[in-house]
C-alpha cells in the first residue's frame, strides 16, 4: 500500500472513531477521559509486547494502564482483543462491554464548537498510528494535522500545538490549521497569542462560523464578554434554523433564554433521551420565571441526573457536589445553584456565578452564561 493509501486508511479510522464517540443516541456523562503519560507509556509498551507474542504480559500491562486511567477505553478494548485471541472469551466479552460503557459515558463537546474540539476521549491508538505514518511522510503536513487533532481531542493541547506548527512550516497559510492552532493556544491559556492567530483567520474569512466560536471563547477568557457576545451573535446569524442544537447552545451562552427555550423544543423532539437538553430547557424555563414542567424526574443515574433532581427539589447542593468530581461538573453545579436562587437572592446567585467565571474553562457554556448573567445584574 502506498504512503498516501496508508494515510487515507488511518484518517478514515480516526473519523470512524469520532463518529462512534459522538453518537447522539448514547447516554451522556460529564467527564473527559484523560489518561496520564504513564498510562500511555504502559499502553504503548503492551502493544509492542503483544506483537512480540507475550500475550500474558501484554494483558497485565494493559491492566496497569487501566488502573492508572480507568477511562482509557482504547486500553480496555486492546486488552479485550488479546483475551479474545487467547481463548478467554468470557473475560473478553466483559472487557468489550466495559469499553463500550466508557464511550457511552463520555459526553461530546457542544455542537456550536468546531469539530475537532467537540470530540472527547483518549486517542492514544490513533496517535500511535500517525506516529508510524510520519516515519515515512515527514514532509507531508496532513499527518501532522491529523495527529495534532488526535492530541487535542485527548486533552493534550501542547503536543497538538507542536504538530500544528510543524504543519504550518511545511504548508504556510492553511487557515483551517491556524484556526485549530488558536484552539490549542486557548486551551493552554495563551489567549493573547490565540486571539492574534484567530483574528488572521477571520480577516480572511469573516463569515467563518466556527472561527467566530473560537474567538468568542478566547474573548471570554480575556474577560471581554461584550466582544465575545458580538461574535456569538454573528455566529448565530450564520447558522441555519436546521442546526437547532448549535443555535440552542449559542443562546445559552448568551443567556438568551427565550431563544434557547424555543430551539431546545426542536432539539428534544429529535433527541428525547439526552438529559442535558432537558436540563438546559428546565434552566431556561426557570430563568424565564415559568413553572417547572410536569415531566417526572429520575433522581438516580449518571450525571447530570443529580442536577435534574436538584432542579426538582429532590437533591441538595451537598448531594450534587458529592457527584461533581470534575472541573466541568463543578462548574455546571455552581451555575445551577445560581440559577436556582437568583429569583430570591441575587447576592447568593452572584457568588455562585462568580465561581463559574473564576474556575471554569471559557469554552464551557456555563462560563459564558455566567458572565452574561453577572453582566445583566451588575455583578
Amino acid at each position: 500500500m502506498s504512503d498516501v493509501g496508508i494515510l487515507s486508511k488511518l484518517s478514515e479510522s480516526l473519523r470512524v472513531k469520532w463518529r462512534e464517540r459522538s453518537n447522539p443516541t448514547r447516554a451522556t456523562g460529564g467527564g473527559k477521559p484523560n489518561a496520564d503519560t504513564e498510562a500511555d507509556q504502559l499502553y504503548l509498551r503492551a502493544r509492542v509486547i503483544a506483537r512480540g507474542g507475550d500475550s500474558d504480559m501484554a494483558v497485565r500491562l494493559f491492566e496497569d494502564a487501566i488502573a492508572r486511567a480507568p477511562q482509557f477505553d482504547a486500553a480496555v478494548e486492546a486488552q479485550a482483543e488479546l483475551l479474545d485471541m487467547t481463548g478467554h472469551s468470557d473475560e473478553a466479552k466483559a472487557k468489550y462491554t466495559e469499553a463500550r460503557s466508557i464511550r457511552a459515558a463520555t459526553r461530546q463537546g457542544p455542537p456550536d464548537r468546531p469539530f475537532a474540539v467537540r470530540q472527547r476521549g483518549n486517542f492514544r491508538s490513533e496517535i500511535s498510528a500517525y506516529d508510524t505514518v510520519l516515519r515515512s511522510l515527514k514532509k507531508n503536513a496532513l499527518p501532522y494535522i491529523a495527529r495534532g487533532n488526535a492530541y487535542l481531542t485527548s486533552g493534550k493541547p501542547e503536543q497538538a500545538l507542536a504538530d500544528y506548527e510543524r504543519a504550518l512550516k511545511l504548508k504556510p497559510g492553511l487557515l483551517d490549521v491556524q484556526a485549530i492552532k488558536a484552539e490549542a493556544l486557548s486551551a493552554m491559556g495563551k489567549y493573547d497569542e490565540a486571539l492574534t492567530t484567530i483574528d488572521a483567520v477571520l480577516t480572511a474569512r469573516p463569515s467563518d462560523a466556527e472561527a467566530l466560536s473560537t474567538r468568542s471563547v478566547i474573548l471570554m477568557g480575556l474577560g471581554r464578554p461584550d466582544d465575545a457576545n458580538a461574535d456569538l451573535n454573528r455566529q448565530l446569524a450564520l447558522l441555519p434554523t436546521s442546526q437547532a442544537a448549535a443555535r440552542a447552545c449559542i443562546a445559552l451562552r448568551l443567556a438568551a433564554y427565550e431563544l434557547a427555550f424555543a430551539e431546545l423544543d426542536s432539539v428534544i423532539a429529535r433527541q428525547p433521551h439526552d438529559p442535558y437538553w432537558r436540563l438546559y430547557q428546565a434552566t431556561a424555563r426557570m430563568r424565564l420565571g415559568q413553572p417547572p414542567a410536569s415531566t417526572p424526574v429520575v433522581a438516580q443515574g449518571p450525571w447530570p441526573a443529580i442536577l435534574l433532581a436538584f432542579q426538582a427539589g429532590q437533591a441538595s447542593e451537598q448531594d450534587v457536589m458529592a457527584q461533581a468530581d470534575t472541573d466541568c461538573r463543578r462548574a455546571e453545579a455552581w451555575f445551577q445553584f445560581g440559577a436556582h436562587v437568583a429569583s430570591r437572592d441575587l447576592e447568593v446567585a452572584k457568588r455562585h456565578w462568580r465561581q463559574v467565571v473564576d474556575h471554569a474553562a471559557p469554552s464551557l457554556i456555563e462560563h459564558a452564561a455566567a458572565r452574561n448573567e453577572l453582566k445583566r445584574i451588575g455583578g
